[in-house]
């Protein structure tokens, strides 16, 4: 055995959705994320006190995939992501069904933020990238050690993959990102005036 091995690997999920006919599917999700925001009183009002200038649907309508076909359409197409990255994390689910238990819009404009959170009562987590103009803020993730590092000085180099204590994937339309459910992660403000519109989601098993 090495005398020195790593241990405890946290692992993120990026893809595409795929390219079969992504962009009418697109298309339609934008148009309903909108539409949803101007008639969702309710949702704006939740949004006024916990998402200080932008809008996200999870106050409100956070069942997306039950309620519009064109959302359990992107619920399908995200299963098959979903499948390798449970392979992937070796999840024993043999007579265990794994199902998407929330789905939820979010659109941030320059100011609005999602301070550094997780999603608990959950097991996978992710997002969707619909709308991504230059400047949109990158996802972070944060090395779920940190909180636990005692009497230790700075790394060497943090830019080196091992030793990151934040890790940063883009928001790129058309691509989903998966993540462990209690992986503890933010999104800042963005560089642009245009919206970062993407839809999140939950699964957890049964």
């Amino acid at each position: 055995m090495p005398a020195i091995q790593a241990w405890f690997p946290t692992l993120v999920y990026y893809a595409p959705l795929g390219r079969r006919s992504a962009p009418t599917l697109n298309r339609q999700l934008l148009a309903e994320c909108r539409h949803l925001r101007d008639t969702d009183e309710n949702g704006r009002r939740w949004c006024a006190q916990n998402y200080p200038g932008g809008y996200t649907s999870y106050g409100s309508v956070a069942n997306l995939h039950e309620v519009s076909p064109t959302f359990a359409e992107l619920e399908r197409r995200i299963l098959r992501h979903v499948g390798r990255y449970v392979a992937a994390l070796d999840l024993d689910m043999v007579g265990r069904e794994l199902a998407m238990t929330d789905c939820w819009v979010n659109m941030m404009p320059r100011h609005a933020v999602h301070s550094l959170h997780l999603h608990p009562l959950s097991l996978i987590s992710g997002t969707y990238y619909l709308a991504t103009p230059p400047g949109s803020a990158a996802i972070k993730f944060e090395d779920p050690r940190v909180d636990r590092f005692m009497a230790r000085p700075p790394v060497r180099d943090p830019e080196r993959a091992r030793t990151r204590p934040i890790v940063r994937y883009p928001a790129k339309a058309g691509h989903v990102v998966l993540f462990e459910s209690w992986l503890r992660h933010e999104v800042p403000a963005s560089a642009t005036a245009a919206e970062r519109i993407s839809i999140s989601f939950n699964y957890g098993w049964f």
